[in-house]
């Protein structure tokens, strides 16, 4: 096996190029052997594997680093490839998630208020370090005191809003609040879009 083995180098290369170049490896192989590509995304993994599985193919793959992976495609025969497939070959992506992040208090959690604050602030800063952000956090009630002057967390919802995160905050709640003049990050917005923004989500997270 180890004589009709070819190594294809896709790090750095967008979809559907990873699988592009297996195939066309696949196609050079002169009979049984095995593909093996180096690939730096999860999607890129996902596609190689049901190319793998439409030509009849063996799959493995693992982790070799923080952003990277060997795919190994091995081939009990020869693999037809006709002319332009690889060239026509499909990526398939997969929907990104709307997740809207529901905040009504400035507090996480119920007991002590002084504890609540903290999980609050380092929940909204662990926001920060997610690989996929959500797209957009609402705040209202009592939360709606956290994306104004004084608020703990403005650093980190102002580094969220720069990221492309929505930023929402009640209006009826700034109203009766008095802090709509205090609004630091965000914009002011009605409970008509929260429901929009509620009903439109594929996850609701509330801390």
């Amino acid at each position: 096996m180890s004589e009709n083995k070819l190594v294809i180098d896709a790090r750095g290369d967008a979809c559907p190029l990873p699988v592009v170049k297996t195939l066309k490896a696949l196609g050079a192989l002169t009979g049984p052997g095995e593909v093996e590509t180096l690939v730096d995304n999860q999607i890129a993994v996902e596609n190689l594997s049901r190319m793998a599985a439409s030509k009849g193919c063996v799959f493995a793959s693992e982790q070799t680093g923080e952003k990277e992976w060997r795919c190994v495609t091995t081939a009990a025969e020869a693999v037809a490839v006709a002319a332009g497939e690889a060239e026509s070959a499909e990526c398939y992506v997969p929907a990104k998630k709307n997740v809207v992040v529901q905040i009504s208090a400035g507090v996480m959690g119920t007991g002590e208020d002084v504890l609540g604050k903290k999980l609050m602030k380092a929940f909204i800063f662990s926001l920060t370090q997610l690989d996929e952000l959500p797209q957009t956090i609402l705040f209202y009630n009592g939360g709606a005191y956290l994306t104004c002057e004084g608020s703990d967390s403005l650093e980190d919802l102002k580094n969220l809003a720069d990221a492309g995160v929505e930023i929402l905050t009640c209006g009826t709640c700034t109203d009766f609040y008095g802090i709509t003049d205090k609004l630091a990050v965000g914009e002011v917005t009605n409970m008509y879009v929260i429901a929009q923004k509620l009903s439109g989500a594929s996850v609701v997270v509330r801390p």
